[in-house]
């Protein structure tokens, strides 16, 4: 339950900071930009590996949540209080979240259609590929899921999202997302590797 918990947060967190980008390149000499969103959710694909101790069902329903919670909160944003919150960022000096904040809010209803369809295709192939190697290793596991479920998250949500956009130029979206694919598969190896999944959990009935 604790894994499900941390996998929302994370998704709305992700999705919130998906536009706030990082002032420097992860490659320098390359432009290959990274945004806070994205090394968010790299620990999302672990945290969604360790509930599959509870089932497939139990994973699709956390998913679904997760989806809802997101549509919420970007709407709210759109419509409530994203006006504000770029007003008191800008009375505040703080340009590098006002900018990222407005483009989220213009941005937005294609950021949520972006996650869904991303959450969707990229969440079902990694469940499956998951429990298809059940009988292999913790990290085993992790590294062949994540191997698939990153490529065709990181593709499809910056295309919907973003593709079109005056602020990404077909190179610019292009580093980016070979940029999220790099640090998404880092993140989620490393806390994998420092957080290993129980010893029994390969064994359990999917």
């Amino acid at each position: 339950m604790i894994a499900a918990i941390f996998y929302i947060l994370a998704v709305l967190l992700a999705n919130l900071t998906a536009t706030l980008f990082l002032p420097f390149e992860i490659a320098p000499g390359t432009g290959i930009l990274v945004s806070v969103g994205t090394l968010v959710f790299g620990l999302t694909f672990t945290q969604r590996d360790r509930m599959h101790r509870h089932g497939r069902p139990f994973v699709y329903r956390v998913i679904f949540i997760s989806a809802i919670l997101n549509l919420i909160m970007l709407i709210s944003l759109r419509y409530v209080w994203g006006e504000g919150l770029v007003t008191y960022l800008n009375g505040n000096d703080l340009k590098w979240f006002s900018e990222a904040t407005a483009m989220l809010i213009e941005n937005g209803w294609r950021v949520f259609l972006a996650s869904f369809l991303a959450i969707i295709f990229a969440e079902t192939a990694d469940t499956e590929i998951f429990h298809y190697y059940r009988e292999k290793s913790w990290i085993g596991r992790v590294i062949r899921s994540n191997a698939v479920s990153i490529p065709v998250d990181s593709v499809l949500f910056n295309l919907i999202a973003f593709a079109g956009s005056s602020y990404f130029p077909p190179i610019v979206l292009a580093k980016v997302i070979l940029g999220e694919i790099i640090s998404k598969f880092f993140v989620g190896v490393v806390y994998a590797a420092l957080h290993p999944g129980r010893k029994n959990e390969k064994n359990k009935k999917s």
